[in-house]
């Protein structure tokens, strides 16, 4: 089931770098920028829950699909820009095994613990 996972957010990644090609934004703003949704760890300085919270803020993929919608009808390049920009970024960071964060911890994820193999 691991496996499934991580190629469904293969694809979903891939799907996303597509649709940023199709708009002709820059990449060279695209690669400077992808990791920007990781300052969402900035919250961890203060304690876990607000970790948590700021983390999965930065890595909501249904936020990412908003930012996109909006971006759409508004006809926003700056929206359209950040939904695809969080999108990719959070199916790059699952294909890696770091999902949404619980509050106990940085390593307790929806997708399991960090570093720790899933059992079947």
């Amino acid at each position: 089931m691991k496996i499934l996972l991580k190629l469904e957010e293969l694809v979903f990644l891939a799907i996303s770098l597509w649709i940023f090609h199709m708009t002709g934004f820059s990449w060279v703003w695209f690669l400077v920028l992808f990791l920007a949704p990781d300052l969402g760890m900035i919250g961890y300085l203060i304690n876990e829950r607000l970790g948590a919270w700021s983390y999965n803020l930065f890595h909501h993929k249904g936020i990412a699909l908003t930012c996109y919608g909006i971006g759409m009808f508004l006809e926003s390049d700056t929206m359209i820009f950040c939904g695809i920009l969080v999108f990719a970024h959070a199916s790059f960071d699952r294909i890696f095994g770091y999902g949404l964060k619980y509050e106990k911890g940085f390593k307790f994820t929806h997708l399991g613990e960090i570093g720790k193999p899933i059992t079947p």
